[in-house]
């Protein structure tokens, strides 16, 4: 039977790009860019791409009703959150002079800081833009096929900080150590866009379509 995976669509983020990737690597799966309610709840998987900002994120989930579709899928089914779809796990976010999100896990999310310095001594770009390493701190099927500390790429100006240290699969150096990825039972999040990540970010999202999370 076709496997059907569903890429959220809210109104937010780079929907065509994420629903290319995915269907690039997922064969004959039927990949769609849907809001539709049940065929949210009929997938096999789950993608929540996202980006913009949090305010706007929280609202537009809330128009199209996904807030019990988003927390019921983590519970049944392989759910993959890029960029916005990690943030929006949090409770609180600074951004937008504080915004409160689906508090799925304990934990905020903060802006970087202003006038960190980079390695040439000059202050950091806000927001974080480009290709940054990303270092693998638990083992996870996800990573199969990608080498500790391969370059994904980024855009964003703020990250999470979970409470519970055991979450994160990956860290990042960007004037600070912050997440760029998390991990418990079906759920995989992260803060780069795999779409946007050339091979490396393909095999992640090829890694996805074929996971079988116990």
């Amino acid at each position: 039977m076709k496997q059907k995976i569903a890429v959220l669509d809210y109104g937010m983020g780079n929907l065509r790009s994420v629903s290319k990737a995915i269907e690039h690597v997922a064969g004959d799966a039927e990949v769609r860019v849907t809001d539709d309610h049940e065929w949210i709840r009929a997938a096999d998987r789950i993608v929540f791409p996202g980006q913009g900002a949090a305010r706007d994120c929280m609202a537009a989930i809330g128009e199209h009703h996904l807030n019990r579709e988003v927390r019921q899928a983590l519970q049944n089914k392989p759910f993959l959150g890029i960029c916005m779809g990690l943030q929006v796990l949090m409770e609180y976010s600074e951004e937008n002079d504080g915004t409160g999100l689906l508090g799925i896990f304990p934990g905020r999310v903060q802006r970087f800081a202003s006038n960190m310095p980079g390695d040439s001594g000059l202050p950091l770009k806000i927001p974080h833009m480009g290709w940054s390493q990303v270092t693998q701190r638990q083992a996870h099927p996800l990573w199969n096929g990608i080498q500790d500390n391969t370059r994904f790429y980024f855009v964003h100006s703020y990250h999470v900080v979970p409470e519970d240290p055991g979450l994160i699969a990956a860290t990042t150096d960007y004037g600070v150590e912050f997440a760029s990825a998390i991990a418990v039972g079906k759920l995989f999040a992260v803060q780069f866009h795999p779409e946007k990540s050339a091979a490396a970010g393909l095999q992640l999202l090829k890694n996805f379509v074929n996971w079988k999370p116990e």
